[in-house]
């Protein structure tokens, strides 16, 4: 029961996470939510509608299977799902704070301004990396093929995403967006300086 206790609050911090910065941003007249609309190319709104039915559907998949599952895996195995959960949030919620007002769901039609600091120093995407952490975490606490199937296919379609959106950057912010690609990984750690 502890384990389903835990999870629900990991999912829950999560998710309070992303919709109170949808609902600040709302405050201030900002349109947060721009996942698969808008006069962008099909194949991006294909994505973007594709990510968005497996982010939802995985949500689903993890709560259904806190209640639902009865072989659980080892007690080692759903321990370190906890801490790659908590991990998860700590990236996504220091992802979503450093972006202050940049924050956006899906490619944004309008120019919003280039974040490279705090977490972004160490991970151009953290908000995805947060997400992947958080159904990995689900993965190891309830352990189940659908689950899993799931899960992979949106990590999946959050990659295919990311690679959208940091074409989009290159065409937003061209020599600033590439420098800064340089020096910091696509999910997690600085590149070595050349001498």
């Amino acid at each position: 029961m502890i384990y389903q206790l835990i999870a629900i609050l990991i999912l829950a911090v999560f998710y309070t996470f992303y919709f109170t910065k949808i609902i600040i941003q709302k405050q201030q007249s900002i349109k947060t939510n721009q996942m698969g609309i808008g006069n962008k190319p099909k194949r991006v709104i294909w994505i973007e509608r594709m990510m968005c039915c497996a982010t939802v559907l995985a949500l689903l998949l993890a709560v259904g299977s806190i209640f639902l599952v009865k072989r659980f895996p080892v007690r080692e195995v759903r321990i370190l799902g906890i801490i790659i959960g908590i991990s998860g949030l700590i990236f996504f919620a220091s992802a979503i704070i450093a972006m202050k007002t940049s924050w956006r769901v899906g490619i944004p039609v309008e120019k919003t301004s280039l974040i490279t600091d705090g977490i972004y120093k160490w991970s151009r995407n953290p908000a995805f990396v947060g997400f992947d952490l958080i159904y990995l975490s689900m993965c190891l606490i309830f352990f189940n093929i659908p689950l899993m199937t799931v899960s992979v296919w949106a990590v999946v379609m959050l990659h295919l995403q990311i690679l959208q959106e940091e074409s989009h950057m290159y065409h937003m912010f061209g020599d600033e967006y590439k420098a800064y690609a340089q020096q910091t990984f696509r999910y997690f750690g600085k590149k070595q300086s050349l001498p």
